[in-house]
């Protein structure tokens, strides 16, 4: 949907902005969860954030994020339309689904007690139930401010549901409408958002921020200030939408419009299978309640997370943003030639950066959790534990985003129930996945078990595509995939003997020391990768290494 005598922007440009102002934010998210780090390590106010946020943050998440499927949604129905016609489509859609939403923020809110005891009922074990486990009565008195900060936090973050709404559907229509900077910047908002908050509340205690008697503020603090984040994140996208004459503030009832009913039909089962990786989010906190020291356990799940998300949340914007309008302008038959090369594209630049990306993770997952979180109320140990739990998410890297890339296609053809049908199989695998390995792994295994899940759901979806499409090249993609995972593991081995060597030298004491050598290990593994990739003489290696020579050697080229 771009003005008539405005060109539209090619994908390298599309990819550029993307890629720029999302790694603007997710540094800044980095930052965020370093000081959120630094406040509470591993302890009961960020342990019960981890509880709280699930099912707002898995609405903010789901239908607030980009690549989400208000966003999906939108950019496939507003992109075949003229721009004169978005602001009543977007309107009308904006008066529904916040309409929608508002009703569930308020029973939030009045139900938030049962709510929590839902999402995680591991915390509201009696003493005698604890106790009958073996596990000591201090251990008890933190499960029991665990689940009093997550109450209170749940309750504060209930109007997450209205803004997640807000927020996707403007992030659809300004992508619609060419506009990729501001989606994909305004999260730095919410980082700030939290920055500010912990930088008052340490203002406030001093030194007693890490005190656990000042648990519960801390948790209240942190639960407004990811509210007041995302405040911020919806309010700058109205001028930008205004000004596009996108939308306004008008109340709009027709719901019967052709166009409403297409985004609400590709909506609804998009929204629940593009929530899939969400609601395996909710199953494995459902299961980490139950470890005796739940706090600890998601709180490393988090810190972790965070560590795979950044260059996945990079990566995806990337690579699917572009790739998304594309696939549902080769839906036709006489196109689907053009659309197989366009998947093929999307899987083998998912290998290219996420398999030596996991590698070398799974080789310095110790020195990277070191260096990014060990400081203040974040201990050694946290690390070493969060560093287990970052070598389970570095596995399924390449799975995560390859489904990710397969659900657009589905988008792209208009179809979600495909994806709907293979994620409501794979909530029940991930139960059972998450039963068997919670136990013998802990908070590992349940990391492994989405994994598991995600791999699962990729695969099945490819099988369903290479019917409907007459066939795919899988064999030749699959000994692409295997060449370059072999790259990957040689890339891991590399990195993790350079860092071998650097620790007998240096030592493992000392921020310096550990970002030297995690720095020389990275390289070492990267120059490996490239190496090895080159020798595959891959048509995306070959257009990236040229935009690079393009961008730093303009005269050679």
């Amino acid at each position: 949907m771009a003005e008539p005598n405005k060109p539209t922007r090619t994908l390298i440009n599309i990819a550029g902005i993307v890629a720029a102002a999302t790694l603007i934010s997710k540094f800044f998210g980095l930052f965020r969860q370093q000081a959120i780090a630094a406040a509470f390590g591993v302890g009961p106010a960020f342990g019960a954030f981890n509880f709280a946020y699930v099912i707002p943050g898995f609405l903010l998440i789901l239908l607030g994020g980009i690549n989400g499927p208000f966003h999906s949604a939108i950019v496939s129905v507003l992109s075949k339309h003229k721009r004169e016609d978005a602001s009543k489509i977007v309107e009308t859609i904006t008066t529904l689904v916040v309409g929608l939403l508002l009703i569930v923020a308020i029973a939030l809110v009045i139900f938030a007690e049962p709510m929590m005891k839902l999402t995680a009922p591991g915390l509201f074990l009696s003493a005698e139930q604890f106790q009958a486990a073996g596990q000591s009565a201090d251990t008890y008195a933190t499960l029991e401010l665990t689940r009093a900060i997550a109450i209170e936090q749940f309750r504060i973050m209930a109007p997450l549901a209205v803004l997640a709404g807000l927020i996707g559907i403007g992030f659809g229509s300004l992508n619609a409408s060419d506009q990729y900077w501001l989606p994909s910047i305004s999260p730095i908002f919410s980082s700030v958002s939290v920055l500010v908050g912990l930088g008052g509340l340490a203002w406030y205690l001093g030194e007693g921020i890490t005190q656990p008697e000042n648990a519960m503020l801390g948790g209240a603090v942190l639960a407004w200030s990811v509210v007041a984040g995302a405040v911020l994140q919806w309010l700058a996208q109205l001028p930008a939408q205004w000004k596009s004459g996108l939308a306004g503030l008008r109340l709009r009832f027709n719901f019967n419009q052709p166009e409403v009913r297409e985004v609400l039909r590709i909506m609804g089962p998009a929204t629940f299978s593009s929530g899939m990786m969400q609601i395996n989010v909710w199953t494995d906190l459902f299961f980490a309640s139950f470890i005796p020291d739940a706090a600890a356990a998601v709180s490393a799940m988090g810190y972790a997370g965070l560590l795979v998300q950044t260059p996945l949340g990079i990566l995806s914007n990337v690579i699917l943003v572009p790739l998304l309008p594309v696939f549902s302008r080769l839906a036709a038959p006489d196109q689907w030639p053009e659309l197989k090369t366009r998947i093929r594209q999307g899987l083998m630049m998912t290998a290219l950066t996420m398999l030596p990306i996991s590698a070398m993770m799974i080789a310095l997952a110790v020195p990277i959790s070191r260096v990014v979180y060990e400081r203040y109320a974040f201990t050694v140990e946290d690390s070493f534990l969060t560093a287990a739990v970052l070598i389970a998410y570095a596995i399924g890297m390449f799975v995560y985003l390859g489904r990710d890339v397969l659900v657009r296609v589905f988008y792209g053809l208009g179809d979600g129930n495909t994806p709907f049908r293979i994620s409501v199989f794979n909530i029940g695998l991930n139960a059972v996945l998450d039963a068997v390995l919670v136990g013998p792994f802990g908070a590992v295994g349940l990391v492994l078990a989405t994994v598991g899940v995600n791999l699962t759901s990729m695969l099945a979806m490819l099988w369903v595509l290479n019917r409907r499409l007459r066939g795919l090249p899988i064999r030749q993609w699959s000994l692409l995939t295997l060449g370059l995972s072999i790259g990957s593991v040689i890339t891991g081995a590399i990195a993790w003997g350079v860092l071998q060597l650097c620790e007998r030298w240096l030592g493992t004491e000392g921020f310096g020391i550990l970002l030297l050598q995690l720095c020389l290990a990275g390289a070492a593994g990267f120059i490996a990768f490239v190496f090895f990739a080159l020798q595959l003489r891959l048509p995306e290696v070959d257009v990236f290494a040229d935009r690079i020579r393009q961008k730093f050697f303009p005269r050679r080229s």
